[in-house]
């Protein structure tokens, strides 16, 4: 696989990618897994290879905490451990850029992990060349009613940024001066255009990716959203608010019957009413999901239309028709 041509030597991050786009070049970038504990990389390349035709300007991989499961004892009685189900986001990441040679974006969260843990993923990306970061603070984990920091963690996303920052500047957390600093880390936050579901409401929401912005972020990139009058109305109360930074949109196909109430559960979004009223009339899954192809091509148009040249396709469960998205927009 020959490299990304778009990304020489002297552009070598997103945020340099998105500043210098030309003219009316527009891109994909997607978001995929890292495998399950214990299974390959098979899977997860054979997706990447349906999606390497479209030229990606980045992979964004995604990085879960760890959760309680449970191990029955002799005796009838449960042992409570903690596992990660997906490890090796670093590792995945960096298999990705030395096979495929496109950029790649982990996530880093504060959920499931230390301080001091957060600063040896830092040094092994900076060792495996990987500049370019998605900071987050992650998922509450499910057996709590709200976001619990692990001790010696974070609680907010702008503390993750603090620390990036301070690693650039060439300090470790505990202000010990770093010998030999290595390449500073370009990053990008996660925004939602119908409001994070622990937010009181839009606005202060918004505030906090103000604060992101002014603490280092060099873009945002929404969670998934299908309706894209709220998309432009987010953008445009953003600007009036000095975020200034791109916005890029995060969309995702539906692609089976029961996302219609699904979705808006896990993802806190709306589905708009001519949506729904569609996927309601569908018999089978392959119906919903071809429908999803149609709505989210004329999505993605319209966004066109408005001039937007990038778009983030969340791939996981969807990844034939966001190929299939791709393919008609190409």
């Amino acid at each position: 696989m020959s490299p990304n041509v778009h990304f020489s030597i002297k552009m070598t991050t997103i945020a340099d990618y998105i500043i210098q786009q030309e003219g009316d070049e527009r891109r994909f970038s997607f978001e995929v897994l890292p495998p399950l504990k214990g299974n390959g990389t098979e899977a997860l390349f054979s997706t990447i290879d349906k999606l390497v035709p479209f030229n990606p300007a980045f992979i964004n991989i995604t990085t879960h905490h760890s959760e309680y499961v449970y191990r029955e004892l002799p005796g009838g009685q449960f042992e409570r451990l903690r596992t990660r189900r997906r490890p090796g986001t670093i590792a995945i990441a960096a298999a990705i850029q030395q096979k495929y040679h496109i950029p790649v974006e982990p996530h880093v969260i504060c959920s499931g992990t230390t301080v001091e843990q957060i600063e040896y993923e830092l040094l092994d990306l900076q060792f495996l060349g990987i500049r370019n970061l998605m900071l987050l603070r992650g998922d509450k984990a499910k057996e709590d009613s709200r976001f619990t920091p692990t001790p010696g963690g974070h609680a907010h996303t702008t503390d993750l940024i603090r620390q990036v920052v301070r690693f650039n500047e060439g300090f470790f957390a505990d202000g010990t001066p770093i010998k030999h600093p290595g390449r500073k880390f370009d990053f990008g936050v996660a925004c939602y255009p119908e409001k994070h579901e622990e937010a009181p409401n839009l606005e202060m929401d918004m505030q906090f990716l103000k604060e992101k912005q002014d603490l280092g972020a060099q873009y945002a990139v929404t969670q998934l959203f299908y309706d894209n009058e709220k998309y432009f109305a987010f953008v445009k109360k953003a600007r009036e608010m000095g975020i200034t930074i791109p916005i890029i949109p995060g969309i995702k196909p539906m692609a089976k019957l029961s996302q219609l109430t699904v979705v808006p559960k896990t993802f806190h979004c709306d589905i708009p009413e001519a949506l729904a009223k569609e996927i309601v009339k569908c018999k089978n899954d392959e119906q919903a999901r071809q429908l999803g192809i149609e709505w989210t091509t004329e999505q993605c148009r319209e966004l066109y239309v408005n001039g937007i040249r990038n778009i983030h396709f969340y791939t996981v469960s969807a990844v034939d028709s966001v190929a299939e998205v791709a393919r008609r927009l190409l």
